[in-house]
């Protein structure tokens, strides 16, 4: 105990910390291949939740997943939680996430040109030509007051560039 009475969390918070840590694995291992490649684990984890899917026996299943808890209590998390978040739809990490891509597309159709400077600048990797395409697409569809099918497709575009 030190001077002001803590000596750190209880058996209890302990163990509760355990337990989140090993369902967080179980959701990585019960994860699609796609959305597993998003996320950035050490490769010891990453072996770990590729050999628990191969596991038939469920008691080795579960044993698997515990020493998966404790590769992650040594590891460091704040990737992995941040994108398990941001693929949660009930998330506010998320819903943030996409508030700014839906403002990223806005800006794109109603700045034009400096919008898309601004997020080239953001996102160097997008191309130029696609988002200027996209973005006259997507006007032209307000003019004529046509589905937003180009909104939509700018939308994808942009998500798949901050992914």
């Amino acid at each position: 105990m030190n001077d002001n009475g803590y000596d750190g969390p209880s058996k209890s918070q302990l163990k509760r910390d355990s337990h989140a840590l090993q369902e967080m694995g179980k959701q990585l291992v019960e994860m699609p291949e796609g959305k597993l490649q998003k996320f950035t684990l050490p490769e010891s984890l990453k072996e770990a939740i590729y050999e628990a899917r191969r596991l038939k026996s469920r008691e080795a299943k579960r044993r698997h997943l515990q020493y998966i808890g404790k590769l992650m209590r040594i590891s460091d998390i704040d990737d992995i939680q941040i994108t398990l978040e941001k693929m949660d739809h009930q998330s506010q990490t998320y819903r943030q996430h996409f508030k700014s891509l839906e403002d990223w597309r806005d800006r794109l159709i109603n700045e034009g040109q400096a919008g898309i400077d601004e997020f080239l600048g953001s996102y160097p990797e997008a191309e130029r030509q696609k988002l200027r395409n996209l973005q006259r697409q997507a006007n032209r569809e307000l003019e004529l007051k046509k589905s937003p099918v180009a909104s939509r497709k700018l939308f994808s575009y942009i998500r798949s560039l901050t992914e």
